[in-house]
């Protein structure tokens, strides 16, 4: 079996359980780096070309904005194909009740047909939202299997608990 894991995550200022602080690593790329070490997948980050404001508050304000225009802001780089792939992992913290808006600049070129997809999100109280559901339109023709919802503060103890997840469902 052949994974990827295709992944939004965001540094910087961060919303932990009703406090502001800096981080240097996103909460989503350390799960995507729990699901790299079970499971061997490959990793790739989804980046904005314009990457959103470091402080919080502005870069949630330039998130709503884009998801309300429906926008697909430009990427840094774009993964051309999944082809080589059996099992696609798609990792998003919710922004509004799903995913940012750079994961469907990225999620909608992509031909999903006969992949098993894994969604996962991180969130501080928003589950997996709407994730499931949009990921479902997107990959037409996947096997889009339960999704994982991991609150973000507590990222750095998930390890098991992705690693269950992906064992019942693969």
């Amino acid at each position: 079996m052949k994974a990827i894991v295709i992944y939004f995550s965001r540094a910087d200022e961060n919303y932990f359980g009703g406090k502001m602080r800096y981080i240097d690593k996103g909460n989503t790329e350390i799960a995507a780096e729990y699901v790299r070490d079970i499971c061997g997948a490959d990793l790739f980050k989804v980046e904005r070309k314009k990457p959103y404001a470091k402080d919080y508050m502005t870069c949630i304000r330039e998130a709503q904005d884009e998801q309300a225009r429906g926008e697909r802001p430009e990427l840094k780089a774009e993964l051309p194909s999944i082809d080589g792939y059996d099992v696609v992992f798609i990792g998003s913290p919710i922004y509004w009740g799903t995913m940012p808006q750079p994961m469907f600049t990225e999620l909608e070129k992509l031909d999903f047909k006969g992949k098993t997809v894994m969604p996962f999100t991180t969130h501080e109280g928003s589950g997996l939202a709407g994730v499931v559901s949009d990921v479902r339109k997107i990959a037409v023709g996947a096997d889009v299997k339960s999704g994982l919802a991991i609150t973000g503060s507590e990222v750095a103890k998930s390890k098991e608990q992705i690693r269950k997840w992906i064992e019942n469902n693969l």
